[in-house]
């Protein structure tokens, strides 16, 4: 069987369309589709199902793919980077929520750029778009809140982000005025800040804790938590953020913690990658001084 026609059914099943396949791979639209056909013959089985947008694998499309992928990837490897494993020259593509990945992502990869590794992240567009993207071949390697299903991405849970409320001094005081214990008598009647009109922190937090939903609308809305935290700091309102963002202006004074639960609400990052991908070996270092570097988060 050719390689090279089993290296573009790969591209095309982690792409899930001709069209982006052929991108990635350098060819036109009709080559590829011409190589996936003469893979099929060879074969004598159907491996695509062709849909009015992309393409979905068959059964033995799937297996095809989940039993070729990782001896691909790990002859790629070795042709770019030879038998000693280096990983000076490459490119590692990295993806996620742009806070954690500026304040532990970043700084826990950066003694790999000393080895001669290269970083590039992406612009954030959310959980599903950012797996799409890694699913399709965009990033090597993705930070995601959430979960992949199916045998194409594989995830490993990597730290547990603790959430807490918070607000300007003079917003404190003014809550537990109006307020007794976990009650959110008080809190509905402050401005809020969050990174959406629908108040994604907020509104899980205030259904884990207060097992409610918050009164108030958004007076500021702003897509960076680390915006978040400057316009709660300065007064604009309340806001829910990560306990490592907001620890120091917590530890200053510039913010004070409202609410203190039994159980504060978590979130879970997940470090994900293609299935096999960690045969490259650049991949792999990454993914390992992530895991080690999670532990102290």
């Amino acid at each position: 069987m050719d390689l090279g026609l089993l290296r573009t059914f790969v591209t095309v099943h982690r792409a899930g369309s001709f069209t982006r396949a052929a991108a990635l791979l350098g060819l036109s639209q009709p080559a590829v589709t011409s190589q996936i056909r003469t893979l099929e013959r060879q074969l004598g089985r159907p491996l695509f199902l062709r849909q009015a947008r992309g393409v979905t694998p068959t059964t033995v499309g799937d297996e095809l793919a989940h039993r070729a992928a990782p001896h691909l990837d790990a002859l790629a490897e070795i042709t770019e980077t030879g038998l000693n494993g280096r990983i000076a020259g490459r490119t590692l593509h990295l993806a996620g929520p742009p806070e954690i990945l500026s304040l532990r992502a970043l700084p826990a990869l950066s003694p790999l750029v000393a080895d001669g590794l290269a970083l590039r992240t992406s612009l954030f567009t959310g959980p599903e778009e950012t797996l799409d993207g890694l699913a399709a071949g965009r990033h090597d390697l993705v930070l995601s809140t959430a979960r992949p299903r199916g045998g194409l991405l594989a995830a490993t849970p990597l730290c547990d982000e603790e959430h807490v409320l918070v607000a300007a001094p003079h917003w404190a005081s003014r809550a537990a005025s109006d307020r007794l214990g976990t009650s959110c008598s008080g809190l509905d009647r402050l401005p809020v800040v969050d990174v959406h009109e629908s108040l994604p922190f907020v509104t899980r937090y205030w259904s884990s804790v207060l097992e409610s939903k918050p009164a108030a609308s958004a007076t500021v809305v702003v897509p960076d938590l680390r915006a978040v935290l400057e316009c709660a700091a300065s007064g604009a309102g309340l806001a829910v953020l990560p306990r490592y963002l907001c620890e120091e202006a917590l530890a200053s004074g510039r913010l004070v913690e409202l609410l203190d639960p039994p159980v504060p609400p978590l979130r879970t990052y997940f470090l994900v990658v293609r299935a096999g991908a960690l045969a490259l070996t650049h991949v792999a270092r990454a993914h390992e001084a992530l895991l080690r570097a999670a532990v102290g988060w």
